[in-house]
């Protein structure tokens, strides 16, 4: 049974982990969704950052495999040192939000104080693909490997991403013990640098636990951590709730709210994602 990246918003990590705390729900082969997802914090700096991304999700299983594409739209307002899925970081870019289309390309010292600014477009593209490398159903127990690309399809001019490729490995197991499950994983992401963002590889972890109401509803919460990105960024470290419904044999709805406790997350989140399957 595959655990990992049901299709998510944030680089399919939210709703990969729901999607542990749910396992095996859904036998059908084709997956198909869409979602909402907003978030804000000042992240360090004296300025508000509102990030809303609107993903749309498609989804493959056969046999052991598990392949995912995630294909967001996303609006950015706030600080220009704050990199959707990034976080806050030295951007010496000098087209980066707030700056105009006519900025010179030559690189310049990021301002001590950011500038502010609003920006839109396609975000991140992001592929994945989970092995089942273990299963135990007597012992409702298993692992699964995924690897993962993000493709840096985000404007790095707007401040949308880094323009950059990242690649993600991660191990992912669970254990059931009736009603509840515990879940958690450890991963390794190799960020791609560009001439006006250096950043650093970093290494991520989560652990959390579901408890099955019925056959319909699960809710849920986890921890993540990430290593800061950069020199100059914060490590990440948010906590999650999580409600997931299944409202008919082929629909489940994912609603959640994120609490991020470092200036390298939001203050806070919000979500929403619905999942069709044939």
């Amino acid at each position: 049974m595959n655990l990992k990246n049901t299709g998510t918003l944030c680089a399919l990590g939210v709703f990969g982990l729901l999607a542990q705390a749910a396992h095996a729900e859904d036998s059908s082969t084709i997956k198909v969704g869409a979602g909402v997802d907003y978030t804000t914090g000042k992240y360090g700096t004296s300025t508000t950052t509102d990030i809303t991304e609107v993903p749309v999700t498609f989804g493959y299983d056969v046999g052991d495999w598990s392949f995912k594409l995630d294909v967001p739209y996303i609006h950015v307002s706030g600080a220009d040192n704050v990199i959707p899925g990034v976080g806050p970081v030295e951007n010496k870019n000098p087209k980066k939000r707030g700056h105009g289309k006519n900025a010179s390309v030559t690189p310049t010292p990021t301002p001590t104080t950011p500038t502010t600014g609003s920006a839109s477009g396609l975000g991140d593209i992001v592929a994945a693909a989970t092995y089942e490398a273990y299963s135990n159903k007597a012992a409702n127990f298993g692992i699964d490997l995924t690897g993962k690309i993000k493709f840096g399809t985000a404007s790095a001019d707007e401040g949308l991403g880094t323009g950059k490729n990242d690649y993600s490995f991660n191990v992912d197991m669970y254990k059931g013990f009736g009603a509840w499950t515990l879940f958690g994983g450890v991963g390794y992401t190799w960020l791609g640098s560009s001439q006006y963002v250096r950043l650093n590889d970093v290494f991520t972890a989560n652990v959390g636990a579901s408890y099955k109401i019925d056959r319909q509803s699960t809710i849920g919460a986890y921890y993540d951590y990430r290593e800061k990105a950069s020199s100059t960024s914060f490590a990440r470290n948010e906590l999650t709730g999580y409600y997931s419904y299944k409202f008919a044999s082929a629909w489940k709805a994912q609603a959640y709210v994120t609490k991020g406790f470092t200036d390298g997350s939001p203050d806070w989140g919000v979500g929403a994602h619905v999942v069709y399957s044939f």
